[in-house]
């Protein structure tokens, strides 16, 4: 295959898996929840005291807000169990990512460097037509989930992981680093190569056998009991888990009103596109 018939290849898959994507964004919007109002319990202090060796990220989310290892009580148990069956095959389960409130989904969805990026990538699917706001909205709502009912990160029902051996503490690497954004980023996507995608799909093997479901258009993230993994696992019925801003003092939580309202609607997608060009010195209007 030459290089022009590649990147064609590539820029078809992209678009093919993001317009999924939205299918099943789409779909968690309409799909019922009834949210059982579980309190929150902390990783680390669990993995601590069940002698699992695990990690987590120690770098800011978007505004300098710290990442939050706390997820729904009764996952967090099941997160143990995961990490001391990697212990047991010499690997450390490494957690980059937990709860976020709603405020630090809208920023990290506004972060430069994400919407930047998605906005070049959106770009090159395009052949250079700068993308509306809507096309947008659609490829940022399943690449940085912009809407609180379809982000389970926002449902303390989700991790985002990496994976690293106990022997040298190098990664058990998927193709790509964490957060990576193009048309490797889906879990089985072709253009990862044979033993990346080997290790993309252990690990998640090992995540499912404990009801942790990913997501699959995204080859970093788990989740369960909400209603994405009710989906994924055509479970009948309504999902435990929506959307809850969480007190951290009471530890109680409180579901999302409006919960299918995205957190930032097209007219904002527009100054963030005005915004973006201007930060790469270009000027340009929708085609």
């Amino acid at each position: 295959m030459n290089s022009a018939n590649s990147d064609l290849e590539r820029r078809r898959f992209w678009a093919e898996q993001l317009d999924a994507g939205f299918d099943l964004v789409e779909k968690i919007q309409r799909y019922p929840v009834a949210e059982c109002g579980e309190g929150f319990a902390s990783i680390p202090e669990a993995a601590q005291a069940a002698g699992v060796t695990m990690w987590f990220s120690t770098s800011p989310i978007a505004g300098g807000l710290p990442r939050v290892f706390w997820i729904r009580k009764s996952l967090v148990e099941t997160v143990v169990q995961i990490g001391r069956v990697m212990n047991e095959r010499g690997w450390i389960l490494k957690i980059e990512d937990g709860y976020r409130s709603l405020e630090m989904q809208r920023l990290l969805g506004s972060k430069p460097e994400i919407f930047d990026r998605i906005l070049q990538k959106c770009l090159w699917e395009t052949g250079g037509v700068l993308p509306s706001p809507e096309m947008m909205f659609r490829r940022s709502c399943v690449l940085v989930a912009n809407v609180p009912k379809v982000g389970t990160h926002m449902s303390g029902s989700a991790i985002d992981i990496s994976v690293f051996r106990q022997s040298d503490g190098s990664e058990v690497w998927r193709g790509n680093d964490y957060l990576e954004m193009s048309e490797r980023t889906s879990m089985r996507s072709p253009f990862v190569e044979p033993d990346a995608l080997k290790n993309r799909l252990e690990i998640t093997a090992t995540m499912e056998d404990h009801g942790f479901m990913h997501f699959p258009f995204e080859f970093w993230h788990y989740n369960k009991d909400d209603g994405l993994a009710h989906i994924l696992t055509n479970t009948p019925g309504p999902a435990k888990f929506g959307p809850v801003h969480w007190d951290p003092v009471n530890n109680t939580v409180t579901a999302v009103e409006n919960p299918e309202q995205p957190l930032r609607p097209v007219a904002e997608i527009q100054r963030e596109i005005e915004a973006a060009l201007s930060r790469a010195g270009k000027q340009g209007t929708n085609s």
